[in-house]
């Protein structure tokens, strides 16, 4: 009998038959809760889990005593229990790399749509508001030359970074991340601590993964020790920000301006202020959403979950003490 795998997040025919050529694939492509009753009912036998976006808590493993791997179609792990699953001996993987650049991408574009009010002003043409030549009160501010805070300096941050150094001349400096010698030589990046880049920085761009240490990492100190034309960027996880001491920041004018793509709650209530604030751009989680980082994010996923279950070393294992006589 093959071992049974279950899908529950979106993948293409052609990665769907490469699972099904050796397991037996029970697909949730349009799985809504882990409550569904088909998918607790086929967790009974699982092997491998293959998704995103679904909280895995040690209550839903319970239910799955064949479970030997989960790959996540994701960087960050925030919605595995980590300890649990090594504890269990359950491999965990994930997929770093692949999305690093087009998130880059992202949050260098938030960077510049909030520095020069491309949002607003685009719906102030919409709006027919445009009859004569803009004035100061519609003016945003330079990005090239500037001070450019990368809170974490892991993959992404380090490519937001270079488009910043190279592409912008900016200034960059990183905290909340170990040394980095030859980036610092060849951006002209610089390590310093938290305080020191929050009164510095014009652009304060949060790229950390979120864990107990960086919950709320950013709250009303750190948005008082800001620049007031400081623009705050956050592409990490909505937690980091202590979301009302951000909106109480944005609406008494302590900093300028952010750019989100993360946010608390998604989707944000409906009672959110953050969607109508003019000094906002919000976008609804695309950081990694287009079509080839999707699609090679899915692929990575599919990779990891066949080597695994083949008793293999997945290409981006997260926990290998999971399985320490066959990783380590």
């Amino acid at each position: 009998m093959p071992k049974r795998i279950l899908a529950y997040r979106r993948l293409d025919e052609q990665q769907l038959d490469q699972l099904r050529e050796r397991y037996q694939v029970d697909y949730f492509g349009k799985l809504s809760s882990a409550d569904d009753p088909a998918f607790r009912e086929a967790l009974g036998e699982a092997h491998g889990l293959i998704g995103a976006g679904l909280k895995i808590t040690p209550e839903l493993l319970d239910a799955a005593p064949q479970l030997e791997t989960i790959s996540s179609i994701s960087v960050g792990v925030d919605s595995y229990p980590v300890a649990e699953l090594s504890r269990r001996g359950i491999l965990l993987s994930h997929t770093p790399d692949v999305l690093t650049e087009t998130t880059a991408d992202t949050g260098f574009a938030l960077i510049m749509a909030s520095a020069r009010r491309v949002v607003e002003l685009a719906e102030y043409v919409k709006r027919g508001e445009w009859q004569e030549s803009i004035g100061a009160e519609q003016f945003g501010t330079d990005v090239h030359g500037k001070t450019l805070g990368m809170i974490g300096f892991g993959r992404i941050g380090q490519a937001i970074a270079r488009r910043g150094a190279l592409g912008f001349g900016m200034r960059v400096l990183y905290a909340k991340a170990s040394p980095k010698p030859e980036l610092e030589q060849a951006l002209g990046a610089r390590h310093c601590e938290l305080d020191e880049l929050l009164r510095e920085s014009d652009f304060v761009c949060a790229i950390v993964p979120l864990n107990a240490e960086t919950r709320h990492l950013i709250g009303a100190p750190e948005f008082a020790r800001m620049k007031s034309s400081a623009i705050f960027i956050n592409l990490a996880r909505g937690e980091v920000v202590d979301e009302t001491a951000m909106i109480d920041a944005l609406e008494c004018g302590e900093i300028r301006g952010a750019g989100l793509d993360v946010f608390a709650q998604e989707p944000l209530p409906a009672d959110s202020p953050l969607p109508r604030m003019a000094n906002v751009v919000a976008l609804p989680h695309i950081g990694s959403a287009t079509h080839e980082t999707r699609t090679a994010m899915a692929q990575r996923a599919v990779d990891n979950l066949l080597l695994a279950l083949d008793g293999e070393r997945p290409l981006s294992p997260f926990n290998p003490e999971a399985w320490p006589e066959r990783l380590g």
